[in-house]
C-alpha cells in the first residue's frame, strides 16, 4: 500500500500525452488544449483605439475646443483636427491620426460647438495603441495552453476561426454489480439504483470531456475479461467503478491479470478509497475505483484529474490548491490519510459531516476536498490548512 504522495507521483509519470493534433473550430474548442503555438496574424488593437467614452483632441495650451465632428465604434472616415479642436468619440472607435488624446466626457463641459476640459492632458492620454495587446508576428499563446473561454474570446479576436489542439482522450466508464438497476426501473429487495456511471460521465462533461462511453457488467467473470478487453483496446482512458476488491464476486482484479494490464499500484494508505487500482495496457490507462460513490469521485478528482491534465498535454498539478482559515475542529482515527468534504468560501473552510464513504448528500454540497496526511491528526479552529477545490 503506498501514499497519497507516491499515488500522485505514479500516475504523472505514467500518464503520457496523446500527441495527435486534430483541428476544430474556435466555438468547439473549450477547455481543449493547444497543440502549436499561435502567432497573431494582425495587430492588437489594429488602429489606435479610444479607451472610453468622451473626446478626442489636438491638444493645444487652452482648456477650450471646438467641436467639429464624431466618430463611433466602426466608423472609417478620418476627421483632420486642427490644434485646438476635438471630435466626439467613443469607446472601440478609431482614433483619428491628428488627434493626440481623450479626454473623458466626465471630465469635459460641452457647450453649442465648443467643448472646455478640466485640465491638460499627456499625449496618447486613453488611447489604445496599435499593438498593444499583441503585434502582428508575434505568439499569441503558448502551445499547451488551456483553451478557457477567455482564451477563446482572445483568439477570435485575432480573427482566428481554427486551432490544432490536443486530441482529447475516449473514455469509457464500467460499471459492474449485480445490484445495480437503473433509475426508473422498479427497486426490488437487495437492489440499488446505479449512479456512480451517471456521477463521473457528469465529472467528466464538467471538466470538458465528450467522447464518454458507458458500458454495463454483471458480476460474471467471462463478461467481465470480455467486456474490459473490448474497452481497452477501443479507449485511451478506462474507468471501472467496482468489482476490484477481494469478494468471490469481485472478478476486475482477476481480469485484469489475465487481460496482462500492468499494475502500477493497488491500494492507497487513505480514506476513503483505499482499493483504488492504477494500471495501464500499451497507451490505455486504467483507473479501477472503489464501488463506494463517495470514495469513487474522491479517488477521480484526486488521481484521474491528474491523468485527463496529461493526456491533453496540462502538467499533471491536479486540484488547485489554496491556504484557508479552518472553522472546524476535526480529529482523525487510524493512520490512514484523510480525504474530507469541506465548504471553502472567503478564505475560510468547514469541514463538513457525514464522511461516509458509501454518501453523497455531504458530496453535493461540497466544493473542496481537505487532506489530513501521516503527520497531522488534528485540526482546530483557526488553523490555517491547505485546501483542494473541486471543478464543481
Amino acid at each position: 500500500m503506498i501514499s497519497i504522495e507516491e499515488a500522485l507521483q505514479a500516475v504523472n509519470l505514467n500518464s503520457k500525452e496523446i500527441s495527435k493534433e486534430i483541428k476544430v473550430s474556435i466555438d468547439k474548442a473549450v477547455n481543449s488544449t493547444l497543440f502549436k503555438d499561435v502567432y497573431s496574424s494582425i495587430n492588437m488593437p489594429p488602429f489606435r483605439q479610444s479607451a472610453m467614452d468622451g473626446y478626442a483632441l489636438n491638444l493645444h495650451d487652452d482648456f477650450t475646443y471646438s467641436l467639429i465632428d464624431e466618430v463611433k465604434a466602426g466608423d472609417n472616415h478620418q476627421p483632420k483636427l486642427k490644434k485646438g479642436e476635438a471630435v466626439r468619440i467613443f469607446t472601440g472607435a478609431a482614433v483619428p491620426d491628428s488627434a493626440n488624446a481623450v479626454i473623458m466626457q466626465e471630465k469635459v463641459t460641452v457647450k453649442g460647438n465648443y467643448i472646455t476640459v478640466e485640465s491638460k492632458l499627456p499625449t496618447e492620454h486613453n488611447i489604445r495603441q496599435i499593438g498593444e495587446q499583441v503585434k502582428k508576428g508575434e505568439l499569441a499563446l503558448k502551445k499547451r495552453t488551456k483553451l478557457i473561454p477567455a482564451a477563446i474570446g482572445y483568439l477570435s479576436s485575432l480573427g482566428i476561426h481554427e486551432v490544432s489542439v490536443f486530441k482529447n482522450p475516449s473514455i469509457a466508464i464500467v460499471t459492474t454489480g449485480n445490484e445495480l438497476v437503473e433509475a426508473g426501473e422498479p427497486l426490488t429487495h437487495g437492489k440499488i439504483y446505479e449512479s456512480n456511471s451517471k456521477m463521473l460521465q457528469s465529472a467528466l462533461i464538467n471538466l470538458g470531456f465528450t467522447d464518454i462511453s458507458i458500458h454495463k457488467i454483471k458480476d460474471d467473470y467471462t463478461d467481465t475479461y470480455s467486456k474490459l478487453n473490448d474497452v481497452i483496446i477501443e479507449n485511451d482512458l478506462v474507468i471501472i467503478s467496482g468489482g476490484i476488491s477481494v469478494g468471490d464476486y469481485d472478478f476486475v482484479g482477476k481480469a485484469l491479470n489475465e487481460l496482462n494490464v500492468e499494475e502500477i499500484f493497488y491500494k492507497v494508505n487513505q480514506k476513503p478509497g483505499k482499493p483504488l487500482f492504477f494500471g495501464k495496457k500499451d497507451s490505455t490507462l486504467l483507473f479501477a475505483l472503489p464501488g463506494n460513490p463517495a470514495a469513487a469521485l474522491t479517488c477521480f478528482y484526486m488521481y484521474v484529474f491528474v491523468a485527463l491534465q496529461k493526456l491533453t498535454g496540462i502538467e499533471g498539478k491536479g486540484l488547485v490548491k489554496v491556504f484557508a482559515k479552518s472553522v472546524s475542529n476535526y480529529e482523525k482515527i487510524g493512520d490512514r490519510s484523510l480525504l474530507l468534504k469541506a465548504s471553502y468560501k472567503d478564505g475560510e473552510v468547514t469541514i463538513l459531516e457525514g464522511q461516509s464513504s458509501a454518501m453523497l448528500q455531504t458530496f453535493a454540497v461540497s466544493n473542496a476536498l481537505v487532506k489530513m496526511s501521516d503527520g497531522l491528526d488534528k485540526i482546530h479552529v483557526d488553523d490555517v490548512i491547505e485546501v483542494m477545490l473541486l471543478p464543481v
